[in-house]
């Protein structure tokens, strides 16, 4: 905290210090939390930027008190629903090697890191003497929003079973193949390739997924005879994010680039509400801009609606948000750069104004703000407040603090995660080349 007197802070009743990041630390100086979630069936855990190691602690450390203090049940975090049925099998005791199960069970380069392979290891543990399971649940599109084929292929998969006489269009499998993208380093190569579709292709490519959600709604019935409701009802929702990624990569084409943020939060929402289906309570981990309550604004576009809003329309009081800012470090890298092995870039200090440089001026460690408890002075004071870091490079977005989030949590200083040895191992590689250049240039 700076010793300028005049520099604007929150007053000191208004900072709840984080005595450790540690998961495995003790518990007193979380109880400002029983009061911003009360009864919530549904508290987000936002974080400022991907992949770094303080946030990865963060969201473990704060999932832990929650299942084991108040009983959440469920897991769900921005990575592929599809893939993570993978990662739920592992923390309930499957066989599969970790590694394996991180690589191909977790999308968007979200399972190549120790401290995410820390989480699923305790959630493991747990699950193994607890009463109650604690499941995991991916909320993303299928193939790291930019490949259609681990959705379709759970959708044929499951019509082979409960619909056997059934022969689908090859032509379904062939497009989406002809621009599948391994992982994400070769997503913006998968966009490209669709663009040089004929709109025959792409537009017969449409028409069947539609005629295959309409075949499968209309036999739910006789589907669900033949195999399972559970079975019958992911593989739907499978299809209905296949859906989903189809119309957002049709929209970008055609020069729609905000289709990635509209589409994509409103499938986001439905998968939680999927996931609420079936369990009570869920902790929720995703990028600030997907959880807050209020819309994102990204350079050359009309603010967004997004996953948090959509949740709070439908759950009210019962869904609440925990934003988080950071002061230095480093974040992810979103220049080209980062596709040849520089995956993050060095942060400047926070833009004075915004609710970053506000946060850091308050308090020199990590701090919660129950910014439902402000005091008047305090309240008036983030009122104030109309920007955010994205953490997407040096841009900074439209933020009402006091709309978007129920408590903030900041952190000093943040730095890159480590790369998990084990599941890169298992990774394609296209994604071992980048991560063995930057260890090599680091």
């Amino acid at each position: 905290m700076t010793d300028n007197a005049s520099t604007v802070r929150l007053s000191g009743a208004a900072v709840l210090p984080l005595r450790t990041l540690d998961p495995t630390g003790p518990w007193e100086d979380l109880g400002w939390l029983d009061e911003v979630i009360g009864d919530a069936r549904v508290v987000a855990i936002g974080e400022s930027a991907h992949y770094n190691r303080e946030f990865f602690q963060l969201r473990h450390r704060l999932l832990r008190y929650l299942v084991e203090r108040h009983g959440f049940g469920a897991y769900a975090m921005e990575t592929g629903f599809v893939e993570s049925r993978l990662v739920d099998d592992w923390v309930r005791g499957g066989a599969e090697p970790l590694g394996q199960t991180m690589a191909h069970g977790m999308t968007s380069l979200m399972g190549m890191w120790t401290q995410m392979r820390r989480h699923l290891e305790w959630m493991r543990r747990h699950n193994a003497t607890a009463e109650r399971p604690v499941g995991f649940y991916g909320i993303d599109l299928p193939g790291s929003a930019a490949s259609l084929l681990p959705g379709l292929d759970v959708v044929l998969s499951f019509l082979a079973q409960a619909d056997p006489e059934f022969r689908p269009d090859p032509g379904i499998r062939e497009t989406a193949s002809s621009y599948a993208a391994e992982s994400a380093f070769s997503g913006p190569a998968a966009f490209a390739s669709y663009g040089q579709l004929t709109p025959e292709r792409r537009d017969a490519l449409t028409a069947n997924l539609a005629d295959l959600a309409q075949r499968m709604r209309g036999r739910r019935l006789d589907y669900v005879r033949r195999t399972t409701a559970e079975a019958y009802e992911r593989a739907l929702h499978a299809l209905h994010l296949t859906i989903s990624l189809d119309s957002t990569v049709r929209g970008m084409t055609r020069g729609d680039r905000s289709a990635m943020f509209f589409h994509r939060d409103a499938a986001l929402a439905d998968t939680v509400a999927w996931v609420l289906h079936r369990e009570d309570r869920i902790v929720l981990a995703a990028h600030n801009g997907h959880v807050q309550r209020w819309p994102v604004s990204m350079p050359g576009l009309p603010p967004a609606t997004q996953m948090g809003m959509h949740l709070a329309d439908r759950l009210g009081a019962d869904y609440r948000v925990i934003g988080t800012t950071s002061g230095t470090g480093h974040i992810l890298n979103t220049g080209p750069d980062f596709y040849t092995g520089t995956l993050f870039t060095e942060m400047e200090a926070p833009r004075p104004g915004s609710l970053d440089a506000l946060m850091a001026a308050s308090h020199d460690g990590p701090f919660a703000a129950d910014l439902r408890r402000l005091a008047p002075a305090d309240e008036a004071l983030v009122r104030t407040v109309a920007q955010q870091r994205a953490g997407m490079g040096a841009f900074y977005g439209d933020q009402s603090p006091l709309d978007a989030y129920d408590a903030i949590i900041h952190l000093p200083h943040v730095s890159p995660a480590d790369p998990d040895p084990t599941a890169l191992a298992y990774a394609p590689g296209e994604v071992q080349k980048p991560f063995a250049q930057w260890n090599g240039g680091g």
